[in-house]
């Protein structure tokens, strides 16, 4: 047989050039084609050139407003093997186009598309020619288009974030402009294009796998294989279960392709774990389709992993509605991780190596779920892969609203993926619907297309049909989505905004702010003063409140509410340093009080009153200041290493009240105010541990000290309530006019079995803090190669180490110290150089 029958594909990445074209928005353009290699955008290809300038620094992103309001054309050539014409097919794939484009192929226009997130093959077989083929994409401007059809539907509908028209276009919902990011709206190929022949193809390779029995070690895997063409019968298929040194576990030879294949492998396969429970063991499913002569037309591998995944809502313990909790192999999970933005304004300027860096961050961090957030895209493959081989769950939202063609691709590509829990139907597309009033909770019908909320019928009746048809992963049909409203804290998940947004409460009320999972909230602060340093060549511009400055964050109202909570916390100065650190100190503080109150709430089997928080977010898309508490050079701030504390193994937590009890009911002057503290630890391991506390305290005034110790056993998978009381050393007091007593509480944390080390440790300081007086603490630093000891005399509250000259890697920031209690930081880099440091109150004004 000749070798024409096997599937052969040629990527038509080279060679390419493109062009805006002249049109009725832009006429007086001179025609000028460029070279480019694909994927690409033109922004991309136009900062190459220079033709236009850095658009992440000043104010340059207003500069190229014009690129989305033109029209664009990439062509190229290519060639076709002559034995390669004589295959049954040949087609075209395009694995995405950004967004409006029409697709020329030697004169005749194939294809025309509006969807950036759908693939397309395109039969050419009677179109191509064996040389010279002329490929042509013409892209229309993506403003434009999506404008037309806002028209056309009646106008703008009412919406949060970016251009209304956006509403109407399937692209990136960020591009157009979000509270943290740029209006970036790209143009182009932005993935691969091949060219693929053949007389048959393996067309889908449906896998599932189950993990089942009393410690769920009996394994199954089911299998099935769809063929692109003719009858299934006439082809057979090889199949080899593999593991990662290539191994063969279970085998087949010559099965009919059209029928299922069934494998019970007992206890022959490992699960997958998250990180934390288990390894992340992964295997490979590799599939040979064959002719009836013994032929090999096609072959693939599929990721294979066995687990079970279930969302468990039951009733609670004590508490109205049920709960949220994600069990993995019969293990309930605290889900401590982040939302996930795109990496980039520009999605082809990120390499694979970077998603990888992301993914590692999350698990230097102690993260163990990623959500990929519903106004961006179906990520990368590399995304989902580290996060399967790091054991990173990933809830995945639907990019809004989306067609058929669009749910059942996304759900093909990503079911395979152990790390990928659950599907989300949207984000915040109930929380819009309830705010200007068409989301109906009694009408139940099922018949919603003529409702004031018609987005409905894609939510409850379109996605989870696919959803379950396509794969055994759990659907939720919004984020957030609970009982009666889309903010109830009893029921689903709930993205909770009254910090920050909304009322904008204290973040000492995160546990008064609870819900069984949230899925959102956030904190502002500054990036990296080298990050902040990046924005402008004009120097004198770096100042917290200059134009560059003020584009560099898209949050409206950022700067009452920025300094709404710096005014009512820390003096502060408006220096860049100090702005910085002070911003970085709030979100630090704020996002360690959530984490920490939250996971306080997973009590146990039957009392996961709150069993996940994902912060927004991890990352950013460009170098701003935003939610984020890493930045877009991945710089972590102090926040991230806040959050990464609280998410230990084990952890011990403190929260500080004041509670003011009244002599009888008819008097207001007639009261005692006790300072009360309520101690607690955690521990996600699956067996309980012996643990020693350690209360200590310190006056800050009078340098008096208190020691208490418990012995305390910490359940398995939960946290365990250890004393409550009032502060050590702190008098009650009877009028408002008595100052409490400046008593810092530290609480450290040994495991039995293992005493002279410190696991955890948690501080509490009299709130607010601009109402105390730091002494001279008498810090000690020494530096030893790439370790650094720390020890004080008195208590410092949020030392940050730094350092001149190129960038160290810190172990830890933002570190509360305490008398006879040193701390090692390790600092990849650093190489005896000298550290500089600030803390709070280091610089009072």
């Amino acid at each position: 047989m000749s070798d024409f029958h096997s599937l052969a594909s040629t990527a038509l990445k080279d060679a390419w050039v493109f062009s805006q074209v002249p049109s009725e928005h832009l006429s007086d353009v001179e025609r000028q084609w460029h070279p480019c290699s694909i994927p690409t955008s033109v922004h991309v290809e136009l900062k190459k050139l220079g033709v236009i300038p850095d658009l992440y620094k000043d104010l340059n992103e207003w500069k190229v407003q014009w690129i989305q309001e033109a029209d664009w054309t990439f062509k190229t050539e290519f060639n076709v093997d002559k034995s390669r014409l004589n295959s049954k097919h040949l087609d075209l794939l395009f694995a995405g186009l950004d967004t409006y484009c029409t697709i020329t192929l030697n004169g005749h226009d194939i294809a025309t598309v509006e969807n950036m997130f759908v693939s397309h093959r395109i039969d050419v077989k009677n179109l191509v020619k064996e040389s010279g083929n002329r490929l042509e994409l013409h892209f229309k401007s993506p403003w434009h288009q999506a404008r037309q059809a806002e028209e056309s539907n009646g106008g703008p509908m009412p919406l949060w974030n970016g251009a209304s028209n956006r509403l109407y276009s399937r692209k990136a919902q960020y591009g157009w402009g979000w509270d943290w990011g740029p209006v970036m709206m790209t143009v182009g190929p932005w993935k691969d294009i091949q060219l693929e022949t053949y007389d048959a193809r393996l067309e889908d390779i449906r896998i599932e796998t189950t993990l089942t029995g009393e410690n769920y070690r009996i394994a199954s895997l089911q299998a099935k294989v769809t063929v692109s063409t003719d009858p299934d019968d006439r082809y057979h298929v090889d199949l080899a279960l593999k593991d990662a040194d290539g191994g063969v576990i279970r085998s087949t030879e010559n099965h009919p392709a059209a029928q299922s294949l069934h494998w019970n492998l007992q206890d022959e396969v490992e699960a997958w774990f998250p990180r934390g429970y288990g390894n992340q063991t992964l295997y490979s499913l590799d599939v040979q389709l064959k002719d009836k002569h013994g032929t090999i037309l096609d072959r693939q591998s599929k990721r294979v992993a066995f687990r079970s995944a279930k969302i468990i809502q039951e009733p609670l313990e004590g508490q109205d509605g049920t709960s949220f909790v994600f069990e993995i192999n019969g293990i309930r999970i605290f889900c401590g991780g982040s939302n996930w933005i795109p990496a980039d304004s520009f999605l082809t300027d990120i390499q694979p190596e970077r998603y990888r860096a992301w993914v590692d961050l999350l698990v230097t961090g102690n993260q163990n779920m990623l959500r990929v957030w519903g106004g961006g895209v179906y990520e990368a493959e590399e995304l989902y892969n580290a996060c399967d081989e790091r054991g990173i769950l990933v809830w995945q939202d639907f990019m809004f609203g989306c067609g058929l063609q669009e749910a059942e691709q996304a759900v093909i590509r990503l079911r395979d993926h152990p790390s990928v829990v659950i599907f989300a139907g949207n984000n915040e597309d109930y929380a819009l619907a309830e705010s200007i009033g068409v989301m109906d909770y009694n009408d139940n019908s099922g018949d919603y297309m003529k409702s004031k909320f018609p987005a409905r019928h894609i939510y409850e009746i379109l996605l989870p049909e696919v959803v379950n048809r396509l794969s055994t992963i759990f659907y939720h049909r919004s984020s957030p989505y609970g009982g009666k409203d889309s903010g109830d804290k009893t029921v689903g998940d709930i993205h909770q905004w009254n910090v920050w947004h909304g009322t904008q409460e204290p973040w000492s009320n995160w546990d008064k702010l609870a819900g069984r999972f949230v899925s959102e909230f956030g904190m502002q602060g500054y990036p990296d003063r080298q990050t902040v340093d990046q924005w402008s060549d004009d120097k004198t511009q770096l100042f917290p409140q200059s134009r560059i400055s003020v584009n560099h964050n898209k949050a409206d109202g950022f700067e009452r509410r920025l300094e709404l909570y710096l005014m009512e916390n820390f003096r502060h100065g408006f220096d860049m340093p100090s702005y910085i650190y002070y911003t970085q100190m709030i979100q630090a503080e704020c996002l360690a009080a959530a984490y920490r109150l939250w996971r306080r709430n997973f009590k146990g089997r039957g009392k996961e009153y709150t069993s996940g928080a994902l912060v927004w977010q991890i990352n950013d898309c460009w170098p701003c200041v935003s939610w984020a508490i890493a930045d877009y050079y991945l710089r972590p701030k102090p926040a991230f290493f806040t959050i990464a504390r609280e998410l230990e193994k084990y952890t011990v937590g403190i929260v500080r009240k004041s509670a003011k009890t009244f002599a009888n009911k008819i008097s207001s002057a007639l009261f005692e105010i006790k300072e009360e503290i309520e101690i607690w630890g955690c521990n996600s391991t699956l067996q309980p541990v012996d643990a020693t506390i350690e209360l200590v305290t310190f006056n800050l005034e009078t340098d008096h000290r208190d020691k208490h110790v418990f012995e305390v056993q910490l359940q398995s998978n939960a946290s365990t309530e250890i004393w409550s009381g009032t502060v050590p050393g702190q008098a009650a007091r009877t009028d408002d006019s008595q100052i409490a007593e400046p008593i810092i509480v530290q609480a450290r944390l040994y495991l039995s079995n293992k005493k002279d080390t410190v696991v955890a440790r948690a501080s509490s300081w009299p709130e607010p803090y601009k109402y105390l007086r730091f002494p001279n603490p008498g810090l000690r630093i020494t530096v030893d190669n790439e370790q650094v000891r720390i020890s004080c005399k008195k208590p410092v509250k949020g030392l940050v180490l730094d350092v001149e000259g190129e960038e160290c890697s810190w172990s830890d920031q933002a570190l509360d110290l305490f008398p006879g209690d040193e701390q090692i930081v390790h600092a990849k880099g650093l190489n005896n150089r000298a550290v500089t440091y600030r803390y709070v109150g280091d610089h009072d004004i």
